[in-house]
């Protein structure tokens, strides 16, 4: 005795092998180089960074140039260089890769496309003829979920720290201000990482 697959197993299916075959593989940031003058190897002029210096500021620009011993940033303090010695980090802003969303878009809306029409028609995924336009739909639906996935991915923005200076750990601050008004007496806590 043969079994037979109904529609909805067979679009469950189908969602889950497409699943594993779009599912990217997950990119790990890199590791911060290790040397100011291998900076280079991450950066160039032009990319948008957080530099913080010896004094625990961070100041946002984008790179005007960048040597083996010096960093210059264009931004809210122009022609601001950092000498190799003042850096203890460097975070690089990154865009997400569009080429993700563009997969996940478009295997979810093929399914999503597929499902649907199976679900609210079986007869139409069990009928040979009805097969051909559930592909069409499940084809439409690819086409606009790649289109999402690239528009979200589009938004996303993420950063990486590019340099750490040896012994610069990650930083955390704690900071305690106190409060007095004429009603009010207290103290502000605040903690950052």
């Amino acid at each position: 005795m043969t079994r037979r697959h109904t529609p909805h197993a067979a679009a469950i299916l189908v969602t889950a092998a497409m699943t594993l075959v779009l599912a990217p593989v997950m990119a790990a940031a890199q590791d911060p180089v290790k040397s100011f003058d291998l900076l280079n190897t991450r950066l160039k002029p032009g990319d948008t960074v957080w530099v913080t210096d010896a004094e625990g500021r961070q100041i946002k620009g984008r790179i005007a140039t960048l040597g083996p011993s010096a960093l210059t940033l264009n931004g809210d303090q122009a022609g601001r260089t950092f000498r190799a010695d003042d850096v203890r980090v460097v975070v690089q802003q990154r865009r997400d890769s569009l080429k993700n969303g563009v997969l996940w878009g478009a295997g979810l809306g093929f399914l999503g496309g597929v499902t649907m029409v199976c679900v609210g028609d079986s007869e139409m995924c069990s009928d040979p003829e009805g097969k051909w336009g559930t592909v069409m739909i499940g084809l439409i639906g690819l086409a606009a979920g790649a289109g999402v996935g690239a528009g979200i991915d589009g938004l996303i923005h993420g950063r990486d720290v590019a340099y750490r200076a040896p012994g610069a750990g990650p930083s955390a601050r704690l900071s305690l201000a106190p409060i007095v008004t004429a009603r009010t007496k207290g103290v502000r806590l605040s903690f950052s990482f």
